[in-house]
């Protein structure tokens, strides 16, 4: 019985050491996973002149902005985003499709409001909006289930917060213009984001990670019509008390961003903490897509 009693510390200790070295061996594979998302025209803006780059590392984008036509902008209209057919024959559902791309509208038409208008009929608005998602990096939903086992299993040993496994990354590109009523172009943005193993949670569908970025897309593109500058400098502002509460659940400030669905909150974090689809959580209405007012 002695002797039995002298090893247990011994294995508990052992047992500990390999699970801590094998989540250094994860943290260090993870820190380089990152899905490559070539940032590329997808021909559905009216022009693609004047447009710089960010020189960005994990977001790569192009844009230009006119400061100067959006100072007269009071009213302003969110068509809802389309899939490309290059964009669509990568995902199996075209529901998966409608998810994401809802996701982008709803974005948009949240952070647009900060400083605009929303309305229901793009002949009341003094500036549209479209978007195209042109690339879905389709997730590996298998890998990104063992991804989520993986951690939820480290958990138990190690409680702090473990990375996913850096393989079968997906990712998502985008590209959308806000063109005043005769057409003119006022504001553009190629986008293009790759998941990443350590802010990305792992989710099994094939639009896991496309879900999640494409609010990333939303809130660079009205971050830029909203301030009429490139959103990529400077220092990360708190949220706006309208974006919090529409992020949690609540109502949307104007009532046309309604047809886009509410955020699913709080409900859906916990279930990308836990890899579920996104479907789960976030019921899109039926009108999307096919709302025309």
């Amino acid at each position: 019985m002695t002797r039995i009693r002298t090893c247990l510390p011994d294995s508990r200790h052992n047992a500990g050491s390999a699970a801590r070295a094998a989540l250094a061996a994860l943290l260090l594979s993870s820190a380089a996973g990152c899905a490559a998302v070539p940032l590329e025209e997808g021909n559905t803006l009216t022009s693609y002149s004047g447009l710089t780059s960010n020189n960005g590392k994990f977001t790569k984008a192009k844009l230009r902005v006119d400061p100067t036509d959006l100072v007269l902008t009071k009213t302003i209209y969110i068509e809802p985003t389309s899939v490309s057919p290059n964009a669509a024959q990568q995902i199996n559902k075209a529901s998966d499709q409608a998810l994401v791309a809802n996701v982008i509208s709803r974005a948009l038409c949240v952070g647009v409001s900060d400083r605009f208008e929303v309305v229901d009929h793009r002949e009341n608005a003094d500036v549209i909006v479209h978007a195209t998602i042109t690339r879905i990096v389709p997730t590996n939903a298998a890998m990104a289930g063992v991804s989520t086992a993986t951690s939820l299993g480290a958990n138990f040993v190690v409680p702090v917060p473990v990375p996913r496994l850096p393989f079968g990354l997906g990712g998502l590109a985008v590209e959308a213009e806000a063109t005043t009523k005769d057409g003119k172009q006022v504001g553009a943005m190629v986008w293009a984001k790759g998941a990443n193993a350590i802010t990305t949670s792992a989710r099994v569908s094939q639009v896991g990670d496309a879900y999640s970025l494409a609010s990333s897309f939303g809130g660079d593109f009205s971050k830029m019509l909203v301030t009429g500058k490139t959103p990529y400098k400077g220092l990360p502002k708190l949220p706006s008390a309208q974006k919090i509460k529409f992020g949690l659940g609540g109502r949307p400030k104007y009532q046309a961003c309604e047809r886009f669905g509410r955020s699913p909150g709080v409900k859906d974090f916990a279930a990308s903490q836990i890899g579920l689809p996104p479907s789960w959580t976030d019921k899109q209405p039926k009108v999307v897509g096919q709302w025309t007012p």
